[in-house]
């Protein structure tokens, strides 16, 4: 009987680190390449409100996990170049300024072209990109930390609504072709 728990135990590790190896990561070269140039797109996969009554309304849902965490559908960006910035994240939480009938307005879609960004690295590898957005009056800072698989958590501070965090990871800007009719 030992044997055969030995076995699941041994069989359920194995099946576990599987499962985790296959979450998909990137080369950390082109990592390093995407962050050196500055020019990447952040694709956010979970959003990660701090909100307690947000959370209390996510776990009083019929079937809901008892977590603090929202997936997303992968449609929600933050695509970084030298000079522009275009932020499209939803936002969960308490608003002290919201913006009546402009749902727009109540999530992060702005696009800056006057920001500032201060990178550094730490000494196991990840990156910290601390971005100033100057011409968004409600976002004060956001911070990217790149992981060297490519993973990656952003957390935007603002000036009239709680923080907000988003887990990820990073590739390379698309091009986008406009949809024709």
């Amino acid at each position: 009987m030992k044997k055969f728990i030995s076995f699941l135990f041994a069989f359920g590790l194995l099946f576990f680190f599987q499962n985790c190896a296959s979450q998909g990561s990137v080369d950390p070269k082109t990592v390093e390449t995407l962050v050196d140039s500055q020019e990447f797109t952040f694709y956010a996969q979970r959003a990660n409100p701090t909100n307690y009554d947000v959370i209390n309304v996510m776990n009083s849902m019929p079937n809901s996990t008892a977590t603090r965490v929202l997936n997303l559908n992968g449609d929600y960006t933050i695509d970084l170049s030298k000079n522009n910035m275009v932020v499209v994240l939803p936002y969960f939480g308490r608003a002290f300024s919201p913006n009546y009938g402009n749902p727009d307005q109540n999530s992060y879609r702005f696009t800056s072209k006057d920001f500032t960004v201060n990178k550094s690295q730490t000494k196991k590898g990840k990156w910290i990109l601390k971005i100033r957005p100057n011409d968004v009056s409600n976002v004060s800072d956001i911070n990217i930390e790149i992981f060297k698989n490519g993973k990656a958590f952003v957390s935007i501070g603002s000036s009239d609504r709680q923080p907000i965090t988003y887990d990820g990871y990073i590739g390379k800007t698309e091009i986008k072709k406009d949809k024709e009719n």
